[in-house]
């Protein structure tokens, strides 16, 4: 079942177009604290609360993406372009990986077995270049 409902629409806020202009404006994946953190300063009202209402709400419309990493915290990102993830397990880092293997995977599994494939991900873990420099 999607979750997405491209019929609903909602009222523009300056606060959510700032949270996905800084979302689009780094490539760390932050986490909603991080968000409310940068944003606090320029809207001194804002709650946390509403930071995270406005992610569900870009993520609802396909601005953004939640990123379970494996740690106690969600991560976000604004790229929604097919792509891989390489999480630090030691640091937490996660570092985009561009290069699409199996590109077709979507529909070479849709078309073996009864099921409606939209979209894949797919993660490493290990450890990051800094990380291991440190050892």
């Amino acid at each position: 079942m999607k979750h997405e409902n491209p019929a609903k629409l909602y009222r523009s806020s300056r606060q959510r177009e700032r949270l996905l202009a800084l979302l689009r404006s780094t490539d760390t994946h932050p986490t909603a604290s991080w968000l409310y953190d940068r944003l606090k300063v320029e809207f001194p009202s804002l709650s946390l609360g509403t930071v995270y209402r406005n992610l569900a709400i870009l993520i609802e419309q396909g601005l953004v993406k939640k990123i379970d990493a494996g740690s106690t915290f969600d991560r976000f990102e604004a790229k929604t372009s097919p792509h891989y993830h390489l999480i630090c397990k030691k640091c937490g880092k996660i570092i985009d990986f561009e290069q699409r293997f199996f590109p077709e995977v979507n529909e070479e599994i849709a078309r073996s077995t009864d099921f409606d494939i939209e979209s894949h991900r797919i993660d490493f873990f290990g450890t990051c270049s800094d990380c291991h420099t440190k050892r």
